[in-house]
Protein backbone atom coordinates (compact mmCIF):
# COMPACT_ATOMS: atom_id res chain seq x y z
CA UNK A 1 0.00 0.00 0.00
CA UNK A 2 1.41 3.46 -1.17
CA UNK A 3 1.88 5.19 2.28
CA UNK A 4 2.29 8.71 3.74
CA UNK A 5 6.27 7.98 2.95
CA UNK A 6 6.12 6.33 -0.80
CA UNK A 7 4.69 9.82 -1.89
CA UNK A 8 8.07 11.27 -2.04
CA UNK A 9 8.91 8.68 -4.93
CA UNK A 10 7.13 10.71 -7.06
CA UNK A 11 9.24 13.83 -7.96
CA UNK A 12 5.81 15.75 -8.62
CA UNK A 13 5.14 14.98 -5.39
CA UNK A 14 7.91 16.36 -3.56
CA UNK A 15 5.91 19.14 -1.82
CA UNK A 16 4.67 16.61 0.95
CA UNK A 17 7.81 17.14 2.32
CA UNK A 18 5.79 21.00 3.93
CA UNK A 19 2.95 18.87 4.48
CA UNK A 20 4.43 15.98 6.77
CA UNK A 21 6.01 19.12 8.80
CA UNK A 22 2.39 20.28 9.73
CA UNK A 23 1.42 16.63 10.64
CA UNK A 24 4.03 16.21 13.20
CA UNK A 25 3.72 19.70 14.47
CA UNK A 26 0.12 19.41 14.80
CA UNK A 27 0.38 15.46 16.14
CA UNK A 28 -1.97 14.16 13.70
CA UNK A 29 0.60 11.64 13.35
CA UNK A 30 0.49 9.94 16.51
CA UNK A 31 -3.66 10.66 17.36
CA UNK A 32 -6.16 7.78 18.47
CA UNK A 33 -8.60 8.29 15.25
CA UNK A 34 -6.10 8.53 12.79
CA UNK A 35 -2.56 7.35 11.91
CA UNK A 36 -1.07 8.72 8.93
CA UNK A 37 -4.75 8.61 7.35
CA UNK A 38 -5.56 4.79 8.44
CA UNK A 39 -9.75 4.74 8.89
CA UNK A 40 -10.93 3.31 11.78
CA UNK A 41 -12.84 0.78 10.96
CA UNK A 42 -11.44 -0.15 7.61
CA UNK A 43 -9.33 -2.31 6.15
CA UNK A 44 -6.51 -0.96 4.95
CA UNK A 45 -5.79 -3.04 2.16
CA UNK A 46 -9.84 -1.66 0.78
CA UNK A 47 -8.59 2.08 0.46
CA UNK A 48 -6.68 2.81 -2.66
CA UNK A 49 -3.27 3.81 -2.66
CA UNK A 50 -4.71 7.16 -4.52
CA UNK A 51 -7.17 7.68 -1.64
CA UNK A 52 -4.30 6.82 1.07
CA UNK A 53 -1.78 9.55 -0.30
CA UNK A 54 -4.93 12.19 0.16
CA UNK A 55 -5.78 11.40 3.12
CA UNK A 56 -2.11 11.41 4.52
CA UNK A 57 -1.60 14.61 3.47
CA UNK A 58 -5.28 15.82 3.80
CA UNK A 59 -5.23 14.90 7.78
CA UNK A 60 -2.77 17.65 8.44
CA UNK A 61 -4.46 20.86 5.55
CA UNK A 62 -7.55 20.10 6.14
CA UNK A 63 -8.23 17.60 8.77
CA UNK A 64 -12.26 18.18 9.30
CA UNK A 65 -13.21 16.88 6.23
CA UNK A 66 -11.01 13.41 6.27
CA UNK A 67 -13.24 13.08 9.74
CA UNK A 68 -15.81 13.56 7.98
CA UNK A 69 -15.49 11.80 5.63
CA UNK A 70 -14.56 8.88 8.41
CA UNK A 71 -17.84 8.80 9.71
CA UNK A 72 -19.05 8.24 6.09
CA UNK A 73 -20.78 4.71 4.47
CA UNK A 74 -18.34 5.40 1.15
CA UNK A 75 -15.39 5.10 4.06
CA UNK A 76 -16.63 2.06 5.45
CA UNK A 77 -17.96 -0.21 2.52
CA UNK A 78 -16.64 -1.36 -0.57
CA UNK A 79 -18.19 -0.59 -4.01
CA UNK A 80 -18.28 -4.21 -4.46
CA UNK A 81 -19.66 -5.33 -1.08
CA UNK A 82 -22.52 -2.49 -1.59
CA UNK A 83 -23.65 -4.86 -4.65
CA UNK A 84 -24.09 -7.09 -2.42
CA UNK A 85 -26.73 -6.00 -0.54
CA UNK A 86 -30.50 -6.85 -1.40
CA UNK A 87 -31.72 -5.12 -3.43
CA UNK A 88 -34.30 -3.22 -1.24
CA UNK A 89 -31.55 -2.17 0.63
CA UNK A 90 -28.51 -0.56 -1.71
CA UNK A 91 -27.34 2.66 -1.88
CA UNK A 92 -25.72 1.74 -5.21
CA UNK A 93 -28.24 1.64 -8.58
CA UNK A 94 -24.80 0.80 -10.78
CA UNK A 95 -25.55 -3.05 -11.68
CA UNK A 96 -22.09 -2.85 -13.07
CA UNK A 97 -19.35 -0.16 -11.88
CA UNK A 98 -16.16 -0.11 -13.06
CA UNK A 99 -13.81 -3.47 -11.98
CA UNK A 100 -11.33 -0.80 -10.71
CA UNK A 101 -13.55 0.83 -8.03
CA UNK A 102 -15.06 -2.66 -6.59
CA UNK A 103 -12.64 -3.30 -4.35
CA UNK A 104 -11.94 -0.06 -2.57
CA UNK A 105 -14.22 1.82 -0.63
CA UNK A 106 -14.94 5.14 -1.65
CA UNK A 107 -12.82 7.90 -1.06
CA UNK A 108 -10.95 11.01 -2.43
CA UNK A 109 -9.52 9.94 -5.49
CA UNK A 110 -12.10 7.81 -6.42
CA UNK A 111 -14.85 10.61 -6.41
CA UNK A 112 -12.44 13.86 -7.86
CA UNK A 113 -10.63 11.29 -10.35
CA UNK A 114 -13.95 10.53 -12.07
CA UNK A 115 -14.92 11.83 -16.02
CA UNK A 116 -11.22 14.46 -16.01
CA UNK A 117 -11.44 14.72 -19.72
CA UNK A 118 -15.08 16.29 -19.20
CA UNK A 119 -14.04 18.29 -16.32
CA UNK A 120 -12.57 21.76 -17.31
CA UNK A 121 -11.83 22.29 -13.23
CA UNK A 122 -9.09 19.35 -13.80
CA UNK A 123 -5.65 20.05 -13.19
CA UNK A 124 -2.20 18.15 -12.01
CA UNK A 125 -2.29 17.79 -8.30
CA UNK A 126 0.79 16.02 -6.60
CA UNK A 127 1.00 13.63 -9.76
CA UNK A 128 -2.93 13.48 -9.48
CA UNK A 129 -5.28 14.19 -12.04
CA UNK A 130 -8.32 15.56 -9.90
CA UNK A 131 -11.56 17.66 -10.13
CA UNK A 132 -12.07 20.62 -7.82
CA UNK A 133 -15.85 19.93 -7.74
CA UNK A 134 -17.54 16.54 -8.34
CA UNK A 135 -20.83 16.21 -9.96
CA UNK A 136 -23.60 14.26 -10.85
CA UNK A 137 -22.13 12.94 -13.69
CA UNK A 138 -19.57 11.52 -11.74
CA UNK A 139 -22.03 10.41 -8.66
CA UNK A 140 -23.60 8.47 -12.09
CA UNK A 141 -20.74 6.49 -11.52
CA UNK A 142 -22.00 4.32 -8.94
CA UNK A 143 -25.68 5.98 -8.85
CA UNK A 144 -26.89 6.48 -12.45
CA UNK A 145 -30.69 6.03 -11.54
CA UNK A 146 -30.80 8.48 -9.05
CA UNK A 147 -28.68 11.37 -11.35
CA UNK A 148 -31.01 10.62 -13.77
CA UNK A 149 -34.05 11.08 -11.81
CA UNK A 150 -32.79 14.24 -10.97
CA UNK A 151 -31.86 15.44 -14.00
CA UNK A 152 -35.43 15.63 -14.91
CA UNK A 153 -36.47 17.60 -11.99
CA UNK A 154 -37.58 21.13 -11.33
CA UNK A 155 -34.03 21.45 -9.10
CA UNK A 156 -31.75 20.26 -11.49
CA UNK A 157 -33.46 22.78 -13.86
CA UNK A 158 -33.38 25.60 -10.99
CA UNK A 159 -30.51 28.10 -12.21
CA UNK A 160 -32.78 27.89 -15.90
CA UNK A 161 -35.81 28.12 -14.65
CA UNK A 162 -35.25 31.22 -13.18
CA UNK A 163 -32.27 32.92 -14.80
CA UNK A 164 -33.22 31.75 -18.36
CA UNK A 165 -36.87 32.94 -18.01
CA UNK A 166 -37.17 36.62 -18.69
CA UNK A 167 -40.11 37.52 -16.37
CA UNK A 168 -38.76 35.34 -13.57
CA UNK A 169 -35.11 36.88 -14.38
CA UNK A 170 -36.96 40.92 -14.35
CA UNK A 171 -38.13 40.15 -10.99
CA UNK A 172 -34.98 38.75 -9.57
CA UNK A 173 -33.06 41.48 -10.86
CA UNK A 174 -35.77 44.28 -9.80
CA UNK A 175 -35.26 42.74 -6.44
CA UNK A 176 -31.47 41.86 -5.95
CA UNK A 177 -30.34 45.28 -7.42
CA UNK A 178 -29.04 48.69 -5.44
CA UNK A 179 -31.69 51.50 -5.61
CA UNK A 180 -30.81 54.70 -6.41
CA UNK A 181 -32.62 58.12 -6.38
CA UNK A 182 -32.82 59.51 -9.45
CA UNK A 183 -34.27 63.20 -8.93
CA UNK A 184 -37.86 62.26 -7.55
CA UNK A 185 -37.39 58.73 -8.95
CA UNK A 186 -35.70 55.52 -7.57
CA UNK A 187 -33.80 53.54 -10.36
CA UNK A 188 -32.33 49.90 -10.12
CA UNK A 189 -28.99 48.61 -11.41
CA UNK A 190 -28.44 45.44 -12.26
CA UNK A 191 -27.78 43.07 -9.56
CA UNK A 192 -24.14 42.50 -8.91
CA UNK A 193 -22.93 38.14 -8.91
CA UNK A 194 -22.31 38.53 -5.45
CA UNK A 195 -26.00 39.64 -4.61
CA UNK A 196 -27.30 37.03 -7.23
CA UNK A 197 -25.23 34.05 -5.26
CA UNK A 198 -25.72 34.99 -1.93
CA UNK A 199 -29.42 35.45 -1.91
CA UNK A 200 -31.90 33.71 -5.32
CA UNK A 201 -28.78 31.70 -6.79
CA UNK A 202 -27.71 30.72 -3.60
CA UNK A 203 -30.64 28.10 -3.69
CA UNK A 204 -31.26 28.09 -7.36
CA UNK A 205 -27.47 27.27 -8.20
CA UNK A 206 -25.08 29.47 -10.16
CA UNK A 207 -22.75 28.81 -13.05
CA UNK A 208 -19.10 27.86 -12.58
CA UNK A 209 -16.61 27.87 -15.03
CA UNK A 210 -13.10 27.75 -15.35
CA UNK A 211 -10.77 31.11 -15.43
CA UNK A 212 -7.40 30.16 -15.30
CA UNK A 213 -5.21 28.89 -12.49
CA UNK A 214 -4.62 30.75 -9.55
CA UNK A 215 -2.07 30.17 -6.55
CA UNK A 216 -3.44 29.83 -3.08
CA UNK A 217 -1.28 29.30 0.10
CA UNK A 218 -2.13 27.67 2.70
CA UNK A 219 -0.03 25.20 5.16
CA UNK A 220 2.30 23.26 2.97
CA UNK A 221 3.06 26.03 1.03
CA UNK A 222 1.85 27.65 -2.86
CA UNK A 223 -0.55 25.67 -4.65
CA UNK A 224 -1.65 25.84 -7.75
CA UNK A 225 -5.40 25.36 -8.79
CA UNK A 226 -8.22 26.11 -11.08
CA UNK A 227 -9.58 29.81 -10.54
CA UNK A 228 -13.53 29.27 -10.41
CA UNK A 229 -16.48 31.60 -10.92
CA UNK A 230 -19.26 32.20 -8.72
CA UNK A 231 -17.73 29.79 -6.32
CA UNK A 232 -18.49 28.17 -3.71
CA UNK A 233 -22.36 27.48 -4.33
CA UNK A 234 -24.09 24.65 -3.52
CA UNK A 235 -27.56 25.40 -5.26
CA UNK A 236 -29.59 23.12 -6.56
CA UNK A 237 -29.18 23.77 -10.24
CA UNK A 238 -25.86 24.86 -10.39
CA UNK A 239 -23.95 24.24 -13.39
CA UNK A 240 -20.90 22.93 -13.44
CA UNK A 241 -17.79 23.09 -14.87
CA UNK A 242 -18.15 19.48 -16.99
CA UNK A 243 -22.07 20.65 -18.00
CA UNK A 244 -23.62 18.63 -15.62
CA UNK A 245 -26.93 20.35 -13.56
CA UNK A 246 -26.93 20.45 -10.19
CA UNK A 247 -25.20 19.92 -6.63
CA UNK A 248 -25.73 16.52 -4.94
CA UNK A 249 -24.23 17.25 -1.82
CA UNK A 250 -27.39 20.29 -1.65
CA UNK A 251 -29.08 17.44 0.80
CA UNK A 252 -26.32 15.08 1.13
CA UNK A 253 -23.79 17.33 2.45
CA UNK A 254 -20.20 16.98 1.99
CA UNK A 255 -17.97 14.96 2.90
CA UNK A 256 -20.23 12.93 5.10
CA UNK A 257 -23.06 12.02 2.12
CA UNK A 258 -25.23 11.01 5.19
CA UNK A 259 -28.39 9.81 4.12
CA UNK A 260 -29.66 10.85 7.86
CA UNK A 261 -28.99 14.48 7.33
CA UNK A 262 -30.80 14.33 3.69
CA UNK A 263 -33.91 12.96 5.74
CA UNK A 264 -33.68 15.44 8.30
CA UNK A 265 -36.05 18.56 7.72
CA UNK A 266 -33.42 21.25 8.56
CA UNK A 267 -31.82 20.69 5.07
CA UNK A 268 -34.74 21.40 3.02
CA UNK A 269 -35.00 24.15 5.69
CA UNK A 270 -31.91 25.90 3.90
CA UNK A 271 -34.04 26.62 0.84
CA UNK A 272 -37.75 25.87 1.54
CA UNK A 273 -38.75 28.69 4.26
CA UNK A 274 -40.93 31.97 4.33
CA UNK A 275 -42.06 33.90 3.47
CA UNK A 276 -42.32 32.57 -0.31
CA UNK A 277 -41.65 28.98 0.29
CA UNK A 278 -42.98 28.30 3.64
CA UNK A 279 -42.66 24.70 4.22
CA UNK A 280 -40.06 24.42 7.06
CA UNK A 281 -42.06 27.52 9.25
CA UNK A 282 -45.31 25.51 8.58
CA UNK A 283 -44.02 21.71 9.62
CA UNK A 284 -42.47 22.72 12.75
CA UNK A 285 -45.69 24.36 13.75
CA UNK A 286 -47.89 21.28 12.30
CA UNK A 287 -48.44 18.10 14.24
CA UNK A 288 -45.71 16.25 12.26
CA UNK A 289 -43.29 18.71 12.86
CA UNK A 290 -44.46 19.04 16.47
CA UNK A 291 -43.90 14.68 16.86
CA UNK A 292 -40.52 15.04 14.60
CA UNK A 293 -38.76 17.62 16.89
CA UNK A 294 -40.53 16.07 20.06
CA UNK A 295 -39.09 12.80 19.31
CA UNK A 296 -37.05 12.52 16.18
CA UNK A 297 -34.03 11.83 17.96
CA UNK A 298 -34.57 8.76 19.18
CA UNK A 299 -36.03 7.47 15.08
CA UNK A 300 -34.03 5.70 12.74
CA UNK A 301 -32.70 7.84 10.10
CA UNK A 302 -30.32 5.89 8.33
CA UNK A 303 -32.05 2.67 7.03
CA UNK A 304 -32.90 1.80 3.57
CA UNK A 305 -35.72 1.20 3.02
CA UNK A 306 -36.98 3.03 5.68
CA UNK A 307 -39.84 1.15 7.64
CA UNK A 308 -43.11 3.21 8.53
CA UNK A 309 -43.86 2.88 12.05
CA UNK A 310 -41.13 1.42 13.41
CA UNK A 311 -37.94 3.72 12.06
CA UNK A 312 -40.03 6.90 12.40
CA UNK A 313 -44.18 7.88 13.46
CA UNK A 314 -44.57 10.94 11.60
CA UNK A 315 -43.08 12.52 8.14
CA UNK A 316 -40.46 15.03 7.14
CA UNK A 317 -40.02 16.04 3.85
CA UNK A 318 -38.35 13.10 2.18
CA UNK A 319 -41.08 10.79 3.90
CA UNK A 320 -43.49 11.97 1.48
CA UNK A 321 -41.31 13.42 -1.47
CA UNK A 322 -38.46 10.66 -2.01
CA UNK A 323 -37.58 8.11 0.45
CA UNK A 324 -38.03 4.50 -0.34
CA UNK A 325 -40.68 3.61 1.94
CA UNK A 326 -42.05 0.20 3.58
CA UNK A 327 -44.35 -1.13 5.61
CA UNK A 328 -43.22 -3.63 9.01
CA UNK A 329 -44.08 -6.41 6.60
CA UNK A 330 -41.93 -5.07 3.80
CA UNK A 331 -44.59 -4.27 1.06
CA UNK A 332 -43.64 -1.52 -0.28
CA UNK A 333 -45.46 1.91 -0.16
CA UNK A 334 -43.45 4.08 -2.20
CA UNK A 335 -40.44 3.89 -4.22
CA UNK A 336 -37.49 5.95 -3.95
CA UNK A 337 -37.24 9.33 -6.62
CA UNK A 338 -34.54 12.16 -6.47
CA UNK A 339 -37.25 13.58 -9.13
CA UNK A 340 -38.87 15.19 -6.03
CA UNK A 341 -42.07 16.63 -8.10
CA UNK A 342 -42.48 12.90 -9.23
CA UNK A 343 -45.34 12.23 -6.44
CA UNK A 344 -47.29 16.03 -6.93
CA UNK A 345 -49.99 16.34 -9.08
CA UNK A 346 -50.55 20.21 -7.96
CA UNK A 347 -47.91 22.86 -8.29
CA UNK A 348 -48.84 25.25 -4.88
CA UNK A 349 -46.18 27.54 -5.72
CA UNK A 350 -48.72 30.38 -7.34
CA UNK A 351 -46.94 31.81 -10.99
CA UNK A 352 -49.56 33.05 -10.27
CA UNK A 353 -51.58 30.65 -9.56
CA UNK A 354 -51.34 27.24 -8.72
CA UNK A 355 -51.26 24.79 -11.11
CA UNK A 356 -51.32 21.13 -12.29
CA UNK A 357 -47.18 20.02 -11.98
CA UNK A 358 -45.51 20.94 -15.37
CA UNK A 359 -44.52 17.99 -17.69
CA UNK A 360 -40.93 18.92 -18.12
CA UNK A 361 -38.68 20.15 -15.02
CA UNK A 362 -37.26 22.48 -17.59
CA UNK A 363 -40.14 25.29 -17.07
CA UNK A 364 -38.55 27.99 -19.66
CA UNK A 365 -39.71 25.80 -22.36
CA UNK A 366 -43.88 26.74 -21.47
CA UNK A 367 -45.98 29.33 -23.36
CA UNK A 368 -49.39 30.46 -21.60
CA UNK A 369 -51.90 31.66 -23.92
CA UNK A 370 -50.68 35.37 -23.75
CA UNK A 371 -47.15 34.09 -24.99
CA UNK A 372 -45.72 34.58 -21.76
CA UNK A 373 -43.48 32.01 -20.27
CA UNK A 374 -45.87 31.27 -17.26
CA UNK A 375 -48.06 28.34 -16.83
CA UNK A 376 -51.23 30.36 -16.45
CA UNK A 377 -52.30 33.77 -17.75
CA UNK A 378 -53.15 36.28 -15.08
CA UNK A 379 -57.44 35.66 -16.13
CA UNK A 380 -56.16 31.92 -14.92
CA UNK A 381 -55.77 29.99 -17.90
CA UNK A 382 -54.04 27.23 -18.13
CA UNK A 383 -50.52 26.38 -20.35
CA UNK A 384 -52.11 22.97 -20.69
CA UNK A 385 -49.84 21.28 -23.16
CA UNK A 386 -46.75 21.61 -20.87
CA UNK A 387 -48.76 20.36 -17.78
CA UNK A 388 -49.37 17.21 -16.53
CA UNK A 389 -53.21 15.72 -17.46
CA UNK A 390 -55.89 14.57 -15.14
CA UNK A 391 -54.80 11.16 -15.45
CA UNK A 392 -51.31 11.67 -14.44
CA UNK A 393 -52.87 14.18 -11.72
CA UNK A 394 -54.94 11.02 -10.28
CA UNK A 395 -52.15 8.40 -10.19
CA UNK A 396 -50.05 10.96 -8.51
CA UNK A 397 -52.46 12.10 -5.88
CA UNK A 398 -53.38 8.33 -5.22
CA UNK A 399 -49.40 7.40 -4.71
CA UNK A 400 -49.35 10.62 -2.37
CA UNK A 401 -52.89 9.24 -0.35
CA UNK A 402 -51.39 5.39 -0.01
CA UNK A 403 -48.22 7.46 2.04
CA UNK A 404 -50.66 9.40 3.79
CA UNK A 405 -52.57 6.10 4.77
CA UNK A 406 -49.89 3.75 6.37
CA UNK A 407 -50.63 5.94 9.15
CA UNK A 408 -54.10 7.64 8.78
CA UNK A 409 -57.33 6.51 7.99
CA UNK A 410 -58.94 6.68 4.49
CA UNK A 411 -61.77 9.10 5.91
CA UNK A 412 -58.90 11.53 7.47
CA UNK A 413 -56.90 11.53 4.63
CA UNK A 414 -59.55 12.18 2.17
CA UNK A 415 -61.13 14.73 4.48
CA UNK A 416 -57.35 16.48 4.18
CA UNK A 417 -57.05 16.30 0.49
CA UNK A 418 -60.57 17.89 0.05
CA UNK A 419 -59.99 20.49 2.51
CA UNK A 420 -56.41 21.33 0.12
CA UNK A 421 -58.07 21.73 -2.55
CA UNK A 422 -60.69 24.31 -1.31
CA UNK A 423 -57.72 26.46 -0.05
CA UNK A 424 -55.88 26.11 -3.35
CA UNK A 425 -59.30 27.35 -4.88
CA UNK A 426 -59.91 30.09 -2.17
CA UNK A 427 -56.24 31.68 -2.53
CA UNK A 428 -56.59 31.76 -6.74
CA UNK A 429 -59.40 33.28 -6.05
CA UNK A 430 -58.16 35.82 -4.07
CA UNK A 431 -54.82 36.43 -6.05
CA UNK A 432 -57.41 36.88 -9.49
CA UNK A 433 -59.00 39.86 -7.13
CA UNK A 434 -55.60 41.37 -6.89
CA UNK A 435 -54.50 40.75 -10.25
CA UNK A 436 -57.62 42.62 -11.69
CA UNK A 437 -56.58 45.63 -8.76
CA UNK A 438 -53.13 45.72 -10.65
CA UNK A 439 -54.55 45.88 -13.98
CA UNK A 440 -57.02 48.57 -13.44
CA UNK A 441 -53.89 50.67 -11.69
CA UNK A 442 -52.18 49.99 -15.18
CA UNK A 443 -55.12 50.26 -17.07
CA UNK A 444 -55.14 53.82 -15.34
CA UNK A 445 -51.21 54.72 -15.55
CA UNK A 446 -51.04 55.32 -12.04
CA UNK A 447 -48.27 52.48 -12.67
CA UNK A 448 -46.26 51.67 -15.29
CA UNK A 449 -46.68 47.80 -16.48
CA UNK A 450 -43.62 47.71 -18.22
CA UNK A 451 -41.51 46.54 -15.37
CA UNK A 452 -44.50 44.66 -13.30
CA UNK A 453 -42.40 43.90 -9.90
CA UNK A 454 -41.16 47.42 -9.75
CA UNK A 455 -43.54 49.82 -8.17
CA UNK A 456 -45.70 49.86 -4.97
CA UNK A 457 -49.11 48.39 -6.06
CA UNK A 458 -47.03 45.58 -8.25
CA UNK A 459 -45.21 44.87 -5.06
CA UNK A 460 -48.62 44.40 -2.85
CA UNK A 461 -50.05 42.00 -5.63
CA UNK A 462 -46.46 40.18 -5.78
CA UNK A 463 -47.18 39.35 -2.05
CA UNK A 464 -50.62 37.93 -2.69
CA UNK A 465 -49.53 35.37 -4.69
CA UNK A 466 -45.87 34.43 -3.85
CA UNK A 467 -46.22 35.29 -0.14
CA UNK A 468 -49.64 34.41 1.32
CA UNK A 469 -51.21 32.24 -1.36
CA UNK A 470 -48.07 30.16 -0.93
CA UNK A 471 -48.03 30.01 2.76
CA UNK A 472 -51.89 29.26 3.45
CA UNK A 473 -51.37 25.94 1.19
CA UNK A 474 -48.90 25.15 2.38
CA UNK A 475 -50.40 25.17 5.68
CA UNK A 476 -53.27 23.08 3.98
CA UNK A 477 -50.93 20.63 2.32
CA UNK A 478 -49.05 19.94 5.83
CA UNK A 479 -52.36 20.06 7.93
CA UNK A 480 -51.91 21.29 11.46
CA UNK A 481 -50.77 25.22 11.42
CA UNK A 482 -53.83 27.34 11.70
CA UNK A 483 -52.12 30.64 12.68
CA UNK A 484 -50.33 30.06 9.22
CA UNK A 485 -53.89 30.21 7.35
CA UNK A 486 -54.97 32.91 9.61
CA UNK A 487 -53.03 35.87 10.93
CA UNK A 488 -49.61 34.52 9.26
CA UNK A 489 -48.98 35.76 6.25
CA UNK A 490 -52.83 34.15 5.89
CA UNK A 491 -56.48 35.09 5.61
CA UNK A 492 -55.55 38.43 7.62
CA UNK A 493 -52.86 39.33 5.13
CA UNK A 494 -54.58 38.83 2.17
CA UNK A 495 -57.71 40.44 2.93
CA UNK A 496 -55.37 43.32 4.13
CA UNK A 497 -53.11 43.56 1.04
CA UNK A 498 -56.26 44.06 -1.21
CA UNK A 499 -57.76 46.64 1.19
CA UNK A 500 -54.59 48.36 0.70
CA UNK A 501 -53.78 47.92 -3.00
CA UNK A 502 -57.68 49.53 -3.82
CA UNK A 503 -56.90 52.50 -1.12
CA UNK A 504 -53.42 52.79 -3.08
CA UNK A 505 -54.85 52.67 -6.55
CA UNK A 506 -57.93 55.27 -5.45
CA UNK A 507 -55.31 58.12 -3.85
CA UNK A 508 -52.69 57.58 -7.29
CA UNK A 509 -55.85 57.94 -8.87
CA UNK A 510 -57.03 61.28 -7.11
CA UNK A 511 -53.64 62.46 -7.25
CA UNK A 512 -53.10 61.82 -11.12
CA UNK A 513 -56.86 63.67 -11.82
CA UNK A 514 -55.35 66.31 -9.26
CA UNK A 515 -52.18 67.69 -11.24
CA UNK A 516 -54.53 67.68 -14.24
CA UNK A 517 -56.74 70.93 -12.73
Amino acid sequence: MTTFWSAFSRPSARNFVKAWIVVTFFGFATSHDVAFGAVIGTPADSISSQTQDCIDCHSGVTPGIVKDWETSRHSHMTVGEALMKPALQRRISADNPPAELRNHVVGCYECHSQNTNEHKDSFDHFGYKINVIVTPSDCAICHPAEVSQYEGSKKANAYANLMGNPVYHELVSTIDGVKKLDGDKIVSEPPSETALNESCLGCHGTVVQVDGMDTVHNQIGDVVVPKLTNWPNQGVGRINPDGSKGSCTSCHTRHSFSIKIAREPYTCAQCHLEPDVPAWDVYRESKHGNIFLSKGNAWNMEDVPWVVGKDFQAPTCATCHNSLLVSPDGSVIAERTHDFGSRLWVRLFGLIYSHPQPKSGNTTIIRNADGLPLPTTFAGGMASAYLIDSLEQSTRLASMESICQSCHSTPWTTGHFAHLDTVIHETDMMTETATQLVAKAWARGVEDKSNPFDETIEKMWIEQWLFFANTMRYSAAMTGAPDYEAFKHGWWDMSKNLQHMKDEIDLETMLKESRKK
